[in-house]
């Protein structure tokens, strides 16, 4: 398998999986927290849980509206753009549980955010770059 396609595997997985985590905090977090051994919030506090799974579910999205449109340099951009997604929400949740504002059961959040961004880095090192044309 060419790095390429690794990068298009990847992508539709982790696509996938933001996709569908981030509509399930949007429409069933209740269902959702507790396969993630989260307690389920009070109803108040779900709004913001379903306000952070609608930016989860567009970040699921790039990675698979990238595959749809095509394009080795499509790939690069989205894997690029991702990769301050990744170190941002794994950072804040990895803060977040050693300050006890989560429980411990949010650590799947970066564990996947970080292996997610180490296999992105690595591809992007391999992956060719472009650039694009000079503007006047």
């Amino acid at each position: 398998m060419n790095v390429t396609r690794f990068g298009q595997l990847l992508s539709l997985a982790a696509g996938l999986l933001d996709f569908g985590t981030g509509l399930g905090l949007v429409f069933l977090p209740t269902q959702i927290l507790p396969l993630m051994h989260v307690p389920v919030p009070p109803y108040d506090a779900l709004i913001f849980l379903r306000f952070v799974g609608a930016f989860v579910a567009a970040v699921g999205a790039c990675y698979l509206w990238a595959l749809l449109l095509g394009g080795a340099e499509r790939l690069r951009s989205c894997l690029e753009f991702t990769v301050l997604f990744r170190l941002s929400a794994g950072v804040f949740c990895i803060v977040a549980i050693a300050r006890n504002w989560l429980v411990v059961g949010w650590i799947s959040v970066p564990a996947t955010d970080f292996i997610l961004l180490a296999l992105q880095l690595w591809l992007l090192a391999k992956l060719p770059s472009y650039e694009s044309p000079k503007s006047l």
